[in-house]
């Protein structure tokens, strides 16, 4: 069964690969499909963005879709950036500049009060049929610095207690098995292998 995962992000879209390797699928992403334009996240929700997104691609390729509407909620900031976590800093923002105005906005919060999660809301989209929506949380807190090099995005001062380090220093491996992603995936793929069983 081919599947598109409806992302230009190459960070995300390695993810994606990494946490469906064992299943049957055929993962395209939107890269592969270029006279699909960009889709206006205009929604007023992780829901509402990741529908938008799924239903266009599914609507557009006749395939079964899948997309992550994510972001970070601060407890700090009232749940901010939340939906506009990758244009925190503003339009076309750099991760580096949505980092800086994250830890200036947070510069007089002590750490304790740094409470964060990252949230996953996953659609899953065929024409015709009713969009599936699956969800993750990981909490976490807001550092006071920049760590690690890997991941994307708010990783670097994303700091999993229970890990004792941010997502930009746990190994992949770690990481795909706690992120907010990881487990809105595994509710995922639970759906994903009803329908690759229902194909049969």
């Amino acid at each position: 069964m081919k599947i598109v995962i409806a992302t230009k992000n190459q960070g995300k879209l390695r993810e994606f690969k990494t946490l469906l390797a064992d299943l049957p699928l055929t993962v395209t992403s939107l890269s592969d499909y270029p006279a699909i334009g960009e889709i206006a996240e205009t929604g007023s929700s992780f829901a509402d963005n990741a529908a938008l997104k799924a239903e266009a691609v599914a609507r557009q390729t006749g395939l079964l879709t899948l997309a992550d509407d994510s972001g970070l909620e601060v407890d700090a900031l009232g749940g901010r950036p939340g939906i506009y976590s990758a244009r925190f800093a503003g339009p076309g923002a750099a991760d580096q500049e949505n980092n800086a105005r994250l830890l200036a906005e947070l510069r007089h919060v002590p750490l304790p009060e740094r409470t964060a999660r990252f949230r996953s809301v996953i659609a899953l989209a065929r024409p015709g049929e009713k969009t599936i929506f699956v969800e993750g949380i990981c909490e976490g807190l807001i550092a006071e610095r920049p760590a690690g090099s890997g991941g994307f995005g708010y990783d670097p001062l994303f700091f999993v207690p229970a890990v004792g380090q941010t997502f930009a220093e746990m190994p992949p491996a770690v990481k795909n098995k706690i992120s907010h992603r990881a487990r809105a995936m595994a509710a995922a793929r639970v759906i994903l292998q009803e329908l690759l069983q229902a194909e049969k």
